[in-house]
């Protein structure tokens, strides 16, 4: 109750800017189409800060996203959370964001396109250290963030959770440059064990560091407190392995960025 309890006010945090928060948009141009961000970040904090790339859930750039980019600016750093489907457009039903997230994964130059040009533009802010940047996401946005990672982008850091894995050819995961850290449901039913085996064999034959790290008694969405609201069974938060994937994201943070 208490993780919900803080959560729901970094959210309410995230929606007013208030404390030493700053949220400010960043609109972004892809193939035509605006893409509506919005930087994070700790306005009591001298200097540049280290750059971590947020990709939202097949939701859209919700008030879940938004209140992780929070945790992540009273954390130390500049967070970009980005918007992947353009002018900020949400989902509320699964069926629309299937409908949202899928128009983007058919279109791999639209999908690595996007999220490039995110990068790009958080690289761009006054506030971000672009020789420190990192990539974190959920679900839909850690496919993404691996898909950008992939592409040879100057990540120091990649995280995801609860994330479906893509299938790399080997000349993909050699140009991975970051360091990679999986938060994996154990019980995800979702995420098949053929596709977990590819991507861990694809990652270790281009010599990508790779921790993959699987939370017992875990499904599916196991971050999000409100994951069961369409009651779907696979879905449902799991208190223990939020703290333990957001814990094991800071010590890779650490490492590589240096906060």
């Amino acid at each position: 109750m208490r993780r919900l309890l803080t959560l729901a006010a970094l959210l309410t945090l995230a929606g007013t800017a208030s404390a030493d928060v700053k949220k400010v948009p960043v609109d972004y141009q892809f193939d035509g189409v605006t893409l509506k961000g919005e930087l994070y970040y700790d306005d009591a904090l001298p200097g540049k800060l280290p750059g971590v790339l947020l990709v939202h859930e097949w939701w859209g750039l919700n008030e879940y996203a938004r209140g992780r980019a929070a945790e992540l600016a009273k954390l130390g750093y500049a967070a970009f959370a980005c918007d992947m489907y353009g002018d900020g457009k949400v989902a509320e039903h699964p069926s629309d964001a299937t409908k949202m997230a899928g128009d983007v994964r058919k279109n791999l130059a639209v999908w690595q396109g996007r999220a490039k040009a995110a990068l790009a533009a958080m690289a761009k802010q006054d506030k971000v250290d672009a020789t420190k940047m990192a990539a974190i996401g959920y679900c839909f946005g850690g496919s993404t963030a691996l898909q950008l990672a992939s592409t040879g982008a100057d990540l120091k850091a990649v995280v995801t959770f609860h994330a479906a894995l893509p299938a790399f050819t080997p000349e993909q995961a050699k140009a991975i440059k970051a360091k990679v850290l999986v938060n994996h449901g154990a019980d995800d039913k979702f995420i098949s064990p053929e596709s977990i085996d590819k991507f861990k064999a694809a990652l270790t034959a281009a010599e990508v560091p790779l921790d993959f790290r699987d939370y017992a008694g875990s499904v599916h969405s196991f971050t999000v407190p409100d994951a069961g609201k369409h009651n779907n069974p696979g879905m449902a938060y799991n208190e223990k392995a939020d703290k333990e994937s957001w814990a094991a994201m800071k010590e890779l943070f650490k490492a590589t960025l240096g906060k």
